[in-house]
């Protein structure tokens, strides 16, 4: 077993050079970095494990060490992966740090048995052969392990602050994963001297987050990284389960990664898939979303959560938003993590919304509608707020859709026909049937609440 630092993965410190390091610099952190620099160079062949109570122990090689190492990575530490989740699930202080990790582990474990299952026909239909995939697993590694890396303070409950590009669109923290990867950790990618065996550059690692034509064959994987049954989909949501402490997220992952494999097409490349054997695995992994995102991430509670930081965000942010993920502005987004806001928070920034997470006098939930309202639901809900007027105070959407049918259905492999491909929602009629979730939450403020549920019983009642 290699030896984990205490400053990366939590375990015991490695011994090399202690004593010549300290005198380099008496900051602890620049310390920990510097040493770790000299340690990986002295040994490119050292391999690291970190505890993980989702999956075990994660396995690292020493370039991904020194990657993961560098301060834009480490910034994910302080990088809530759900944000005030722990205002209701008081266990969810978890952090996009680890979710990193385990995102890469579940890739990898995908990747290889996709090359048990299918290497043949990759062989044949794409010309890989045994250097081509070592190289893309490394490249998979990496893109899993740096997908998240450019996310902001709370991770997606602020990111409607993000500034716009100059054709109107907001920039997405995939733009910032983009940007921070290009620039921040390419010399770690590129320098380490295990790369004289990939010759990676982080163009390619980019490429393949960002798909497209510049992913040229490698495409084909980046499915696992972003698609309707990708590793950061089953990844978080065991480990958001787990840190909250409910069973929704749960679902069968070993089956899922034995099943997926290689799906060929008359005239087009292979796609991304399962064999027949998975398909109700691949059901639960729907399923699993649908009931974590109307249990915890779409809960009353954590939603109201969500508005006061982003309305607190936008006093504490100068001008009102992040700054983008271009030049000189990169740096200054890096430096916005959640103990940074917190320290803001608590030295009484934020304005009322500030007062409100500081005190945990949040916004109470006093209407909403089904999860999939009818014309009559929407109507409804019209009258209500007419009635309430000005005492609602926020309104959110759920807007979400469990599954996308048409050409990202998840295509299955027939165990009976040779090459017969159809899509998931063809097999399962639980899959077929989800409808999206279009809920709407009204919110009044805590003083409000009697008031407003007697107008909202005047208006249910008549």
């Amino acid at each position: 077993m290699g030896g984990v630092s205490e400053g990366v993965g939590g375990g015991g410190a490695e011994e090399s050079g202690e004593g010549d390091m300290k005198k380099v610099s008496k900051d602890a952190g620049l310390f920990l970095f510097v040493r770790l620099c000299c340690v990986s160079m002295a040994n490119p062949h050292k391999t690291y494990e970190i505890r993980c109570p989702v999956h075990g122990f994660i396995r690292l090689n020493d370039w991904e060490w020194e990657v993961i190492s560098q301060p834009a990575f480490q910034r994910l530490r302080r990088i809530r992966q759900l944000a005030w989740t722990d205002y209701v699930y008081p266990g969810a202080m978890h952090t996009r740090f680890e979710h990193s990790l385990g995102v890469m582990h579940t890739a990898t474990l995908l990747y290889d048995s996709i090359l048990r299952n299918s290497e043949d026909l990759l062989k044949s239909e794409l010309a890989y052969n045994e250097a081509g995939f070592e190289r893309d697993r490394q490249l998979v590694r990496f893109a899993a392990l740096l997908h998240d890396v450019g996310h902001a303070p709370f991770s997606h409950a602020a990111e409607e602050l993000f500034p716009e590009r100059s054709t109107g669109e907001r920039y997405v923290h995939e733009d910032y994963s983009v940007a921070i990867i290009e620039s921040e950790l390419r010399s770690a990618i590129e320098e380490h001297p295990l790369n004289s065996n990939y010759n990676l550059q982080s163009a390619e690692i980019t490429a393949l987050i960002k798909g497209g034509s510049s992913a040229r064959k490698t495409v084909f994987w980046r499915d696992l990284v972003t698609s309707q049954m990708d590793a950061d989909r089953m990844d978080y949501l065991l480990r958001d389960s787990y840190h909250a402490g409910v069973q929704y997220g749960k679902f069968d992952l070993h089956r899922l990664i034995n099943t997926i494999t290689a799906i060929p097409f008359q005239d087009k490349d292979p796609r991304l898939g399962i064999s027949e054997g998975g398909i109700h695995a691949a059901e639960g992994l729907v399923l699993a979303r649908y009931f974590m995102f109307t249990q915890v991430y779409f809960h009353k509670t954590r939603v109201a959560y969500d508005v006061h930081l982003r309305t607190a965000m936008k006093k504490l942010l100068p001008g009102g938003h992040f700054p983008s993920p271009v030049g000189k502005d990169l740096a200054e987004f890096l430096k916005w993590e959640d103990w940074k806001v917190l320290g803001l928070l608590n030295a009484g920034g934020g304005g009322e919304h500030g007062d409100r997470i500081r005190l945990r006098n949040h916004y109470r939930r006093v209407f909403h509608t089904p999860e999939s309202p009818t014309a009559d639901d929407v109507e409804q809900l019209q009258k209500v707020k007419a009635k309430l007027e000005s005492i609602v105070v926020a309104e959110e959407h759920a807007e979400k859709s469990w599954y996308k049918t048409g050409p990202l259905d998840i295509p299955v492999l027939s165990d009976i026909g040779k090459n017969m491909v159809s899509p998931l929602s063809k097999h399962s009629s639980v899959v077929a049937s989800m409808k999206p979730n279009n809920q709407v939450f009204l919110y009044v403020k805590p003083e409000d609440v009697s008031k407003a549920k007697q107008i909202v019983n005047e208006v249910l009642n008549k």
